[in-house]
């Protein structure tokens, strides 16, 4: 039993191993997550620090912990607006695609491995979503951006099945303890469905509401309160009999997808907290696995994979793609594109620890498909997308994500108005401003507000003027002048001081407060002038 002092040393030595060869992995090509989860063989039970670990129960706590982030920000993070061309074609993906996938592995791992029926088809759930772990990680280290909306297409569905393929998954386990009729199943998917959506759409718009309404003040309250919105959105839906990753999904899009307060924080905080956790659920998935175990098993497994990536998900995706008029190279890109991952492994996990006894080892089958689709297809996804022509040179994958800010060269200038500024009492259509430049904001008392051309400006006014940003500054020549008690220029006025031609006062520090100066500005002692000269 490791102290724990040694535990935070190991913990801490993994963390550091995972962020290098995340870096060291895109270099190379090969996929963060495959190195994550080989590393976790390392450190297991046949690897080299024969670490023991078969704790299965705890495993399947922290990995459904893991994906109930991983899911919830793969909605918050999905851009509506991009994605919405493509909503219907992966909304049946996610949905019908798995069902066809689930059922075509299953039939395969009955007729051809001779496995149960039931037993077939429980094999073919847990393999039947693609992962958006592996997805979301492949689309954004590459920054695969794709054409005919294909990202768009593969992040939804990635982020969207996961709960059909747990309701099925559930639904077998179910049949196999007892009798369960076709209706029962069928209610029993409803319940699953109707119970997840409910409370996603209610949650998320409640809080939606208040984020808006009612704005929390303190500095990183919100944070707080959205993780917790994030374990609630699973927690109730899963205690009523719902699918919780279904209700925090669709939270997760209702809010990812909102003008919230605070939200330039969120954004970067669920995006470390989702590196993390992907990067701890596939080391401790890799923990948890037997490579000696997989020696039984990686026929049968490596059958399944071939069958699932070459035959059962292109059937699936050229039927469903059909009607929607896509080209052939899309169908063979989203087919290739369904990668299996974390949530295969997690749910056979929910098999191993229920009652229900396979005669087959779910477990170490899935988890060599899971290698086996990582590997191949997360490794040879660049290349075939260029090999289908379906690569957008043009285009920036990570608008389809509402983290997304493009880099657009602006600067944004502040300052006040005055009495005596010329713009006091004036309307914003009466003023002539610079060239390629526009009053964004204006802040009056404790009031924001978007000057229109009728909005009069008044004495005290914080506004907030847009421009282009210089590309390519000039070197300047910038010195300092501090005005003393019996400097001849304290008290005058920059129009009343005599400069040189070949100078120019751009700005004076003045204590904590720095100041654009114009003609009209009084220099007073203490003040700290920096000047632009000439050089000749």
């Amino acid at each position: 039993m490791f102290s724990f002092t040694t535990l935070l040393l190991l913990v801490s030595a993994v963390l550091l191993i995972c962020s290098i060869l995340k870096r060291v992995s895109g270099r190379l090509g090969i996929p963060s997550l495959l190195a994550f989860i080989l590393l976790g063989m390392i450190f297991g039970s046949d690897g080299i620090f024969k670490i023991h670990f078969e704790n299965y129960e705890f495993s399947e706590q922290i990995s459904t912990l893991a994906l109930v982030f991983i899911i919830f920000y793969g909605g918050f993070g999905t851009n509506w607006k991009e994605a919405k061309p493509a909503a219907a074609a992966s909304i049946l993906l996610s949905s019908l695609g798995t069902v066809m996938t689930a059922l075509l592995t299953g039939l395969f791992c009955h007729l051809f491995l001779r496995m149960d029926i039931l037993e077939g088809m429980l094999c073919g759930a847990l393999l039947s979503s693609t992962d958006a772990a592996s997805v979301f990680s492949i689309l954004r280290s590459r920054n695969l951006a794709l054409k005919e909306n294909t990202a768009p297409l593969l992040e939804v569905e990635s982020g969207s099945n996961d709960p059909v393929a747990y309701t099925l998954t559930i639904i077998l386990l179910t049949a196999m303890g007892s009798s369960v009729t076709f209706s029962d199943a069928g209610i029993l998917l409803l319940k699953q469905l109707v119970i997840g959506a409910l409370f996603g759409f209610t949650i998320g718009l409640i809080v939606r509401w208040t984020l808006q309404k009612h704005p929390f003040e303190g500095s990183g309250i919100e944070t707080i309160f959205i993780v917790a919105v994030a374990l609630f959105g699973y927690a109730m839906p899963t205690a009523l009999d719902g699918n919780g990753f279904l209700s925090v999904y669709i939270t997760g899009i209702i809010l990812g997808n909102s003008i919230l307060p605070e939200k330039t924080i969120l954004v970067p905080f669920f995006d470390g907290v989702t590196s993390i956790l992907q990067a701890i659920l596939f080391f401790l998935l890799g923990l948890l696995s037997f490579p000696s175990e997989m020696v039984n098993v990686w026929l049968p497994a490596l059958a399944i994979a071939l069958f699932l990536t070459f035959i059962a998900r292109p059937v699936a995706v050229f039927l469903l793609l059909t009607p929607f008029r896509g080209s052939i190279r899309k169908s063979l890109l989203v087919s290739f594109a369904g990668l299996r991952g974390a949530a295969s492994i997690v749910f056979a996990i929910i098999t191993v620890l229920s009652p229900i006894s396979t005669e087959n080892d779910l477990f170490h089958i899935a988890f060599v498909v899971v290698l086996f689709s990582i590997a191949l297809q997360g490794s040879l996804l660049p290349l075939i997308s260029n090999k289908l022509n379906m690569i957008d040179k043009e285009g920036n994958v990570f608008k389809t994500f509402t983290d997304y800010v493009d880099e657009t060269p602006i600067n944004f200038i502040q300052f006040a108005i005055t009495k005596n500024h010329e713009w006091c009492d004036k309307c914003v259509s009466e003023l002539t401003l610079p060239p390629g430049s526009i009053l964004v904001n204006l802040q009056r008392g404790e009031t924001q507000l978007v000057p229109k051309g009728d909005t009069r400006l008044l004495d005290g006014d914080l506004l907030v003027m847009c421009s282009m940003e210089c590309k390519q500054v000039p070197d300047l020549f910038l010195t300092e002048k501090l005005i003393e008690k019996n400097d001849l220029h304290a008290d005058s006025t920059l129009a009343d001081v005599s400069g040189h031609s070949t100078s120019l006062i751009i700005m004076i520090q003045r204590g904590e407060e720095y100041l654009i100066p114009d003609g009209a500005t009084v220099l007073k002692e203490g003040d700290r002038l920096i000047i632009h000269r000439q050089v000749s």
